[in-house]
């Protein structure tokens, strides 16, 4: 199975040269033999042979490319062929003569002629199928995934001077990359450019126009336009516009020219504001006995702590603490986080640490939400790696920049039992379980120092003494996780040599991402930073199941920071800390990192975790890679917009790359370095030359480099800027540099960067799509994917044929491991999404794919540097003014063509910028310099291709020694060939540009720069949205190079927009690029190319976006009959604007007359205009030159309304509505002797939303024949979820474990009340209900609704990402699949049987809690009535200040419509059609109306604490108009999350009074109270508005109790109300609950119980019905507001775009000519319950005995209970003391009495007291309702010792033993599995528990059991029936009968002595005795002695 291809002849060539032709099919290509110096045909005769494995489908492509052939450079294309092989298919032989075309697809004259043959398997060949090629590709979509019309040749329809398709189908490179490799793999269909010019076999293609309709091509650019246009007979729409972005400049069409950057600004190293918050909720199982924790709170420097709880292990907080920084994002991400706690921290001392835990604010950053909420911290001991977990830490931390908004989980009542283990404080895929390990970083040595000294001691000694001893004292210093490590400093050196190895000890996976590296020059005064480099742990590690530990090197790493030049004050130092982009090259340093987990059980093990430094063994030299030499070329081909200000001193360019080229302290010789080294310097010497080619051997030696161009005087361009006169001759530069091989890391890096780009480059085309409604985006989007599978394997063809040679590191093993890995399964990934994009599902894949492209990016980032970056340097006079970094690897060169870097070998123009800080801010926006560069790097030895990529047309100029060597490199180029173009730019229109005058508008007009010319258009006064309409035309403009290159790669053009003001310098207000389209003089001016589409270019200001230029360019070429024969620029020519040439007739757009009718509603908040209130205000439109003004507002303070509300005017409007310019909104102010001031304005940038569209008559919505009922299900009630067992992953089922009866039951009762509230029995009792009950219902819904979302969002994502990994292997799908839908109904019937339980008990009515505004869920209400704010003043030019706030100085209320003049009839003619009012018919009436507003506060959680202490006393403060209410007495004491509980009514005129400000503010006994943050609300939208928002429709219509009816207007009437205005038909009730309103019908009950009891018939309950589903009422139908709570954030001006806080809060509005509503809803705050809790601790038994008595040392205790309600530690209340119990048993009888304040909805108990004796009043706390129960043993003299606890937790809690035998350690450690019981429910319990202590090793164990009955009585029951404390009167206990021995002592002492001498103490007794004895011997012997001695001497 075969095909064949003779080859026989090329004819119509031109020129002579030697020719060779490339044959492609399937991937593999062949080449011909090359025909030396053939003329006008070439004859190859030659057969080719492609051996097929599967039959060749009709619609693959052969490819035949003719080349001329150049040994030197590359072969250049001639043209090229393609064809389809449905006819070979077919017929099995095919002869074919035809032309070839070139790369823009026209035709040329030389032709080709072929013969082609195909066997096929079996002999027969497939018969052709007309549908096949042409059908749409959705009807095969399960066929086999090839579409003919997807593939990515399809998609590449060039765009004329730009290419969008990533599939540029390796036409250009096909030469270079396929002399390296004969076997491409590239996918069958990488056809090229467009299988319609494939088809250009007219003879073989089917003459089938008509099916052309369905395959419209994927991108709608020219070139198919064109196509499509000459198919319907030449009528081409210049309006259809082909929509490019960006991407119109930063692609390309040819291989000599790479992107430009368009972003200019570095934000690197800028501040930023941030915010940390961090809740301390409580902690858990702290290690210790009877603790007093406190916990610490640090971030970076600042500490913070929480107040200490008293002897306890499990301390409740609910402390909020914030720390504010105004930092680098980089400095922010690396502090450290630090949570520990510490016992008994008092003034004195400073405490024992228990535990703590650390992560970085990265950490926190990169969650989602950037916060953890609700999450343990495991708490270790960073002293004691032996020791296990000191506990739990249970917090919350979020981190805020400024314009995050955080979504807080709802703050309900966490009633949920908390499961630790479930939600620990780890990011995902963290383990739980981390283990201690040792991170060794070897620091070996570092290189190319700066060799200065920057001391200051230095510098005075050299002032002095004139002593110079220029060396550098470094030291290496390594931080990470908090901790610091220094190496020892290597004195005078910059070559220093340290071996050292630096040892962290750290928890694994750390939880800080980065390690800083940073070499530091010590000095007596100041130590000063070299360099620093960051290390990112998730780059050199991988956490997969395949994945590997944290390793690095040895390799080196390069550090970049200010330049080299050694001034005392280094302006420029913070970039030596790592902060922004680095100038220059600082330093390398050779160093490695390794991670051990440590094996903590080992007793060896040393358990320190300060950091240590250790010698550690030096490597060998070659270890990091073989020396090689490396060669460096650059050509400045051309160096415009130099910045004026640099003044007009000779300028040159230094290039460096490493210390090479470094003019200062450059390297010249490596040798001497080698020799130094180590090893025989001579012997590698002249291997190195050996290595080199040999005809360069000799002279190669003496290539001295040179690296800076000559100084050269500038010229003026314009006003603002120079340019250098290289013109016909090209300065070069040239560096020899040395460096360790290791190319293979950055030519992987390179392959998937390439992948990256064409990837991002597709999904910004997709995007564009979308955005711009183009048909077929997901036909693109399968391109993309295709051509991202075939680039992943491509990666792993290439990158696995790596030689394994010894200088890989393990990293780099790893690594390429891990990439294969993950490329290979994107690309699996890429393919089977690629099958599941359907036209319906286009965004979401998008977003996948995207997360596929931040992948390529992470995984291309190659953590071990090899080859520094290059640097260029403009100086001026010697000075450094401006710089660009150009990383070595976009420039590295490799014979395989994926390999290379992206800008070797091409011409990319560079923007220069200012170093360091000088670039923050406008000053970094100011082009420096522009610079055409051609770039090459690679090995010495592979340089002879190095000029291959320059346009061609030059001779080199050599330096006098390399004068007639072939290889030497140029001094400079001198272009012989120059061509000459006339550059026509037609600049139409600019819209939401930048404001830059205080006016708030601009006078912008625009500046084109194209090589060294610049013109400007005229200036357009005050406007955003300038309309220029001009054509621009630059004459004589002279390239150099070939004609052909041009056409391809014409040169960039830089279009600048500018305001002018009357005095001083235009102001900068952004900057975009643009390609010309090129038209040759031997091309036609006709379509397709020609004319060129105008297209919106996006204009960039700094980093940011600052508006849209829509224009188009176009490059011709005058020929040698001078311009007459350029096409004419003749136009209309314009008699008002004299001789500026407009835009000519077939690129301007084709207009029609539109009508444009404005509302004119009314002007709110206008602010004083220079000091003047605004008095008589009006509104001034304009679109496309015309416009209509507003009557004039007679007085604004009266009446801020409009007296006529309709207006309009008509326009000429492009067809194209993304042509339509913006409509400009300005309000002036008219002031006395007819003068206007401008108050400010608004450009509505887009009329989309305006347009006027009719309806569609057969919309399902308009059917309005025959009923149709509403069904009204009841909702299924949410519930409220049991136990839920996942089974494994993959499978979809879910089981539900049935739960005890029991339990069942508990549930019910707990369910009852909602969030808990208190049901007596069954039945509740209505009483007890109130709008609490109400709130608490619903938050636990919305609660359970957002789990349900989040757990389907989850399902869908798992199912998501199982499809595509399972793609492969769908079989195995499809039975799961069968599976799950039986599960589904096992599933629906367990849940059925819940519904009629819960029927019987009473449903709380709920209301609708959003957690956010209300606007957000309706849209702002902007459904009829628009606002637009009004802005006046500049933009800042820092992001800092002026935010788009601050600059509002009003709003324009109204709307617009736009539609095409003759309006269909039936519109006009409808009934009740008003004329004056247009478009806009029923809106109501703009004068002022009364309205009574009701404000209801609930509560405000989170709020930012205003005082000292972390707490805050906030209050309520609402402003409407002026009425001003402060709730100041109602302050709440030290809270953050308060309760409010209020109503306010205010009575308001709109439109006068329409602004509502809620505030929170902080009470302050001194001094003024502090805003903590503010909430705004329109309330005249939301009255107006139709969702009707004046006031909620609740769920249910009642006439009483807690959920009365609020509204003064009954459903019924509301209904008739909406129904009358929206003209619908009904509301007709009739008879069994059925109401008709036009065609539905809906159902629903028909009775009414009052109080008492009585029921009466209604329609109310009906009429609800309706409005709770009023959406679904045809064409008037609308969502109504439900009854509802709504969250607002609370800001403070202060701190713009921070939120300080949320309010809970709902608004009702009544208008007053209406019936007064009734009284407001009372929502004050539930009264904690006043409760006594009664204890009577019975016995105790089996307490552990601590006590050894001193005479018998028998064990025994002294055992007494003490006991406490938590929170109330002050009021524990201990029990008698049982003396000397033997056993362990204790007998007390006694009774403890606690009375508590209880809160039931919140399950907390509300304690009140003054936090220190300094408070001014008592703070209001709510803690978990506990009971804490201890045994203690007494002693007399020391302190009493602590045996065990137990804590109970009121509400649930273990069911006590029924005998001390039953009672175990299960009960605290497995309390999931036990019944639990809460005293609140039973009242009163006996029973007995265990008290547990931790023992030695940290476990539980039990150290007793006591007997206790718990009775709970609320105090009107305690009342009735007192008892006493401890065992008084009344109600007393028996006095406990406890056993005689513990009195022994007293009863009979004789025995007890007996007992002791005889029994224990005998012998030791004796021994004394004896002792004693002999010792009064000695002392008689030595009192007598002198004596006798003195008798004898005198012999008395």
């Amino acid at each position: 199975m075969a095909l064949l291809l003779q080859l026989r002849t090329v004819s119509g060539l031109r020129g002579k040269a030697d020719r060779i032709a490339k044959a492609a099919f399937r991937g593999l290509s062949f080449y011909t033999r090359v025909l030396e110096n053939c003329e006008d045909e070439a004859r190859f005769d030659e057969t080719f042979r492609w051996p097929v494995a599967s039959n060749i489908d009709g619609n693959e492509i052969l490819e035949i490319q003719v080349f001329n052939y150049s040994k030197v450079f590359t072969n250049r294309l001639i043209g090229t062929f393609r064809m389809v092989l449905q006819k070979v298919v077919e017929e099995g032989q095919v002869e074919v003569t035809d032309t070839l075309i070139d790369d823009n697809n026209s035709a040329i004259q030389t032709s080709i002629s072929i013969e082609i043959r195909y066997q096929a398997l079996d002999g027969t060949v497939g018969a052709w199928n007309d549908k096949e090629f042409l059908e749409t590709p959705s009807m095969h979509s399960e066929g086999d995934g090839r579409y003919p019309l997807e593939t990515d040749s399809l998609l590449s329809s060039h765009r004329q001077g730009s290419d969008v398709s990533p599939g540029k189908s390796k036409q250009q490179s096909a030469e270079r990359s396929f002399r390296s490799k004969g076997k491409e793999k590239t996918k069958e269909h990488k056809a090229g450019k467009g299988v319609f010019s494939a088809m250009k076999l007219g003879k073989t293609r089917p003459p089938k126009d008509d099916h052309r309709k369905q395959d419209e091509p994927a991108v709608l650019e020219a070139e198919d336009l064109d196509r499509k246009a000459m198919r319907q007979g030449g009528r081409l729409e210049p309006d259809t516009i082909s929509l490019a972005s960006v991407t119109a400049v930063t692609t390309n069409v040819s291989n000599k020219r790479s992107k430009p950057d368009i972003k200019m600004e570095p934000s690197a190293g800028r501040p930023m504001d941030y915010q940390v918050s961090i809740t301390i909720i409580e902690a858990r199982q702290l290690v210790g006995l009877n603790m007093d924790p406190v916990v610490c709170v640090e971030v970076g420097d600042e500490k913070k702590y929480t107040s200490m709880k008293e002897s306890t292990n499990c301390p409740y907080y609910n402390e909020y603490f914030v720390f504010d920084f105004h930092v680098p994002p980089d400095v922010m991400f690396d502090k450290i986080i630090k949570l520990s706690v510490i016992h008994s921290k008092n003034l004195l001392r400073s405490g024992t640490l228990v535990g703590s835990f650390k992560m970085d604010v990265g950490t926190v950053y990169t969650q989602p939400e950037h916060q953890f909420y609700h999450k343990w911290a495991i708490l270790s001991d960073p002293e004691d790696l032996t020791a296990g977990l000191k506990g739990y830490l249970k917090c919350d931390i979020a981190v805020v920049g400024k314009g995050d908004n955080i979504k807080t989980p709802h703050k309900a009542n966490e009633t949920e039992e908390d499961d630790i283990e479930g939600n620990l404080l780890l990011p995902d895929g963290v383990p739980p379980e981390r283990q201690w390990a040792r991170f060794y970083i070897k620091i070996y040595r570092a290189e190319g120092l700066p060799r200065m000294n920057t001391s200051i001691m230095a510098n005075v000694k050299k002032a002095f003494i004139g002593e110079n001893k220029d060396l550098v004292d470094p030291y290496v210093q390594v931080v990470f996780a908090g901790q610091k490590g220094k190496t020892s400093i290597q004195k005078s050196s910059y070559e220093p040599l340290w071996n050292e190895q630096i040892v962290f000890t750290e928890m694994f996976p750390p939880l800080c991402k980065r390690i800083k590296i940073q070499i530091r020059d010590s000095d007596k005064v100041n130590d000063v930073a070299i360099g620093t480099h960051f290390i990112d742990l998730r780059k050199i590690s991988n956490e997969g199941d395949k994945g590997f530990l944290p390793t690095f090197g040895p390799a080196w790493v390069n550090m970049y920071g200010s330049t080299r030049n050694y001034t005392l004050m280094d302006e420029h130092q913070e970039l030596n800390e790592g902060l922004g982009e680095g100038v220059s090259f600082r330093a390398r340093l050779l160093m490695s990192l390794a991670v051990e987990i440590l094996d903590t059980s080992n007793p060896e093990i040393n358990s320190s975790t300060e950091v240590q430094v250790e010698q550690a063994t030096s490597i060998a030299d070659n270890c990091t890679g073989k020396m090689e030499e490396f060669f460096l070329f650059g050509a400045f081909l051309e160096a415009t917009m130099i910045d004026r200000k640099i003044g007009d001193k000779p300028i040159n360019f230094e290039v460096t790359i490493g210390n090479y080229g470094n003019q200062i302290d450059g390297m010249a010789k490596p040798i001497l370095r080698r020799k130094k080294e180590g090893g025989d310097g001579d012997e590698e010497e002249s291997e190195l030359l050996q290595n080199s080619s040999e005809d360069e051997g000799d002279e190669d030696g003496e290539l001295v480099s040179v690296s800076s161009t000559q100084p050269v005087k500038p010229l003026v361009t314009d006003r603002n800027y120079f340019h250098l006169p290289y013109f016909e001759k090209k300065p070069c530069i040239y560096i020899k540099s040395w460096w360790q091989d290791q190319r293979r890391r950055l030519y992987n890096a390179n392959i998937m960067d390439k992948i990256a780009d064409k990837l991002e480059e597709g999904l910004n085309d997709v995007q564009e799509m979308i955005k711009t409604e183009k048909p077929h985006p997901e036909r693109r989007l399968r391109g993309v994917l295709e051509e991202l599978s075939s680039g992943c394997l491509r990666f792993v063809m290439l990158a696995d044929k790596d030689q394994h040679h010894s200088s890989r590191t393990r990293l780099d093993r790893e690594r390429l491991k891990s990439c294969m890995r993950e490329l290979e399964n994107m690309g699996q990934q890429a393919t089977t999404l690629r099958s599941q994009v359907k036209k319906n599902t286009v965004k979401d894949k998008l977003k996948l794919v995207q997360n596929f492209l931040q992948k390529l990016r992470f995984l291309a980032d190659e953590p071990q540097h090899t080859i520094p970056d290059i640097f260029i340097w403009m100086m001026s006079n010697n000075k450094r003014i401006a710089y660009a970094r150009v990383p070595s690897k976009d420039i590295l060169y490799s014979i395989v063509d994926e390999e290379m870097g992206k800008d070797c070998a091409k011409v990319k123009t560079i923007f220069l910028k200012l170093p360091g800080k000088r670039g923050f801010g406008p000053a970094g926006w100011t082009v420096q310099a522009k610079m055409e560069m051609y770039l090459w790097l690679g090995l010495n030895k592979q340089r002879k291709d190095f000029l291959s990529g320059l346009p061609c047309g030059f001779e080199e100029k050599k330096t006098t020694r390399g004068q007639n060597l072939p290889s030497f490199p140029p001094i400079s180029l001198l272009y012989t060939k120059k061509q000459v173009f006339q550059l026509r730019a037609h600049m139409y229109q600019a819209r939401s540009l930048f404001a830059a005058d205080s006016s708030g508008l601009s006078d912008p007009f625009a500046r084109v720069f194209f090589i060294s010319q610049s013109q400007c258009t005229e200036v357009l006064n005050e406007t955003l949205c300038p309309t220029w309409d001009q054509l621009l035309v630059f004459d004589n403009v002279e390239l150099y190079g070939e004609a052909h290159e041009m056409r391809d790669d014409p040169p960039i053009i830089v279009i600048e927009i500018y305001d002018q003001d009357t005095v001083g310098k235009a102001d900068f207000m952004g900057r975009t690029f643009a390609k010309p389209v090129v038209k040759m003089s031997d091309e036609h001016y006709c379509p397709p190319r020609f004319p060129p589409q105008l297209e919106y270019y996006q204009i960039y200001r700094g980093n940011s976006t600052a508006g849209d230029l829509l224009a188009a360019f176009e490059l011709l070429q005058i020929g040698p009959g001078g311009k007459s024969d350029l096409p004419p620029v003749d136009g209309p020519t314009d008699m008002d604007r004299g001789p500026i040439l407009p835009v000519p007739l077939g690129i301007r757009p084709v207009l029609s007359k539109y009508r444009v009718e404005i509302l004119f509603w009314g002007l709110r908040d206008l602010k004083r205009v220079n000091l003047a209130q605004v008095d008589r205000p009006r509104v001034d439109i304009e679109c496309a030159g015309k416009g209509v003004q507003s009557a004039l507002i007679q007085n604004y303070k009266k009446n801020p309304n409009f007296s006529t509300l309709v207006k309009w005017f008509e326009v000429d409007l492009p067809e194209n509505e993304l042509l339509h310019p913006p409509l400009n909104i300005r309000v002036v102010d008219c002031r006395a002797f007819g003068r206007y001031t401008l108050v400010g304005s608004h450009a509505v940038s887009s009329l989309r939303k305006f347009i006027y569209r009719p309806p569609d008559k057969n919309a399902q919505h308009w059917n309005m024949t025959g009923e149709i009922v509403v069904n009204m299900e009841p909702e299924v009630p949410i519930k409220k979820m049991e136990t839920m067992v996942k089974l494994e992953a993959n499978s979809d089922a879910v089981v539900k474990v049935d739960v005890s009866e029991e339990e069942k039951e508990k549930k019910k009762k707990k369910k009852k009340g909602g969030g808990g509230e208190e049901v007596e029995e069954e039945e509740p009792d209505e009483s007890m209900l109130d709008w609490w009950s109400k709130y608490f219902a619903s938050i636990e819904t919305m609660k359970e609704q957002l789990r349900q979302q989040e757990a389907a969002a989850a399902e869908a994502e798992e199912k998501e990402e199982m499809e595509i990994a399972e793609g492969s292997k769908g079989q195995a799908k499809n039975k799961e699949k069968s599976k799950t839908p039986k599960d589904d109904k096992k599933k629906k019937q367990q849940s059925a049987p819940e519904l009629p339980e819960k029927k019987n008990k009473q449903k709380i009515d709920e209301l609708k809690v959003f957690n956010k505004e209300l606007e957000a869920e309706f849209d702002n209400f902007e459904d009829w009535l628009h606002t637009f704010n009004l802005l006046r003043g500049k933009i800042g030019d820092n992001d800092d200040n002026a935010t788009e706030e601050e600059r509002i100085v009003g709003r324009f209320k109204g709307s617009m419509c736009v539609y095409k003049v003759p309006l269909p009839d039936d519109i006009t003619k409808e009934a009740g059609y008003d004329p004056n009012f247009g478009m806009f018919q029923g809106i109501p009436s703009n004068d002022p109306i009364n309205v009574l507003v009701r404000v209801y506060i609930v509560r405000a959680t989170d709020l930012h604490p205003a005082d000292i202490n972390g707490k805050a006393d906030p209050y309520i403060a609402i402003r409407l108009g002026k009425t001003d209410i402060k709730d100041k007495e109602n302050y709440i004491s030290k809270q953050l999350n308060p309760v409010f509980g209020k109503s306010f009514d205010i009575e308001a005129t709109f439109p006068m009074e329409s602004m509502l400000t809620v505030a929170v503010y902080d009470w302050d006994l001194v001094g003024t109270d502090d805003l903590i943050g503010e909430t705004k609300i329109d309330l005249e939208n939301r009255y107006y508005s139709k969702h009707r928002a004046t006031c909620g429709v609740s769920q249910t219509y009642s006439i009483h109790g807690y959920n009365t009816w609020r509204d003064p207007m009954k459903p019924s009437q509301i209904l008739s109300k909406l129904c009358k205005e929206g003209k619908v038909d009904g509301p007709h009730f009739g008879p069994g609950g059925r109401v008709k309103v036009a065609n539905r019908v809906f159902t629903g009950p028909t009775e009414i119980e009052d109080e008492n009891g009585q029921k009466k018939q209604t329609d109310e309950h009906l009429a609800l019905t309706v409005l709770r589903h009023w959406e679904d009422i045809p064409r008037a139908g609308c969502k109504l507001v439900p009854e509802h709570v709504e969250t607002r954030p609370l800001l403070n001006p202060d701190k713009p775009g921070i939120e300080q806080g949320r309010l809970e809060m709902w608004v009702d509005m009544f208008p007053m000519d209406m019936p007064a509503p009734g009284p407001a809803t009372d929502i004050s705050p539930r009264k904690p319950k006043k409760y006594e809790l009664r204890v009577i601790v019975w016995n105790t038994d089996e307490v552990i005995l601590e006590d050894d008595d001193y005479f018998t040392g028998e064990k025994s205790s002294d055992i007494f209970v003490r006991g406490w309600l938590k929170g109330q530690q002050e009021d524990k209340q201990d029990t008698d003391v049982h003396y000397h119990s033997l056993t362990g048993e204790g007998n007390f009888n006694w009774r403890y009495i606690f009375p508590f304040d209880y809160l039931m909805a919140e399950e907390k108990i509300v304690i009140s007291k003054k936090e220190s004796m300094f408070s001014w009043d008592e703070t209001e706390y709510k803690i978990p309702a506990r009971l804490t129960l201890q045994v203690w043993d007494a002693d007399h003299f020391s302190a009493d010792d602590f045996l065990g606890a137990i804590e109970l937790d009121l509400n649930r809690f273990p069911r006590g033993a029924k005998t001390s035998k039953q009672c175990s350690l299960e009960m605290v450690t497995n309390e999931a599995e036990l019944p639990m019981v809460s005293i609140f429910k039973q009242k009163r319990v006996k029973g007995w528990w265990p008290f547990v202590a931790r023992d030695e090793n940290d476990e539980l164990e039990v150290t007793g059991k006591v007997e206790a009955e718990l009775h709970l009585l609320t105090a009107e029951e305690a009342e009735k029936s007192p008892a006493g404390l401890a065992r008084n009167e009344p109600d007393p206990l028996e006095k406990p009968n406890r056993p005689d021995t513990s009195f022994i002592w007293f009863l009979n002492p004789l025995k007890s002595i007996k007992y002791l001498i005889c029994t224990r103490y005998k012998w030791l007794i004796i021994k004394i005795v004896l002792a004693l004895l002999l010792l009064i011997m000695i002392a008689l012997f030595l009192y007598s002695m002198p004596g006798y001695m003195v008798k004898k001497l005198l012999g008395a």
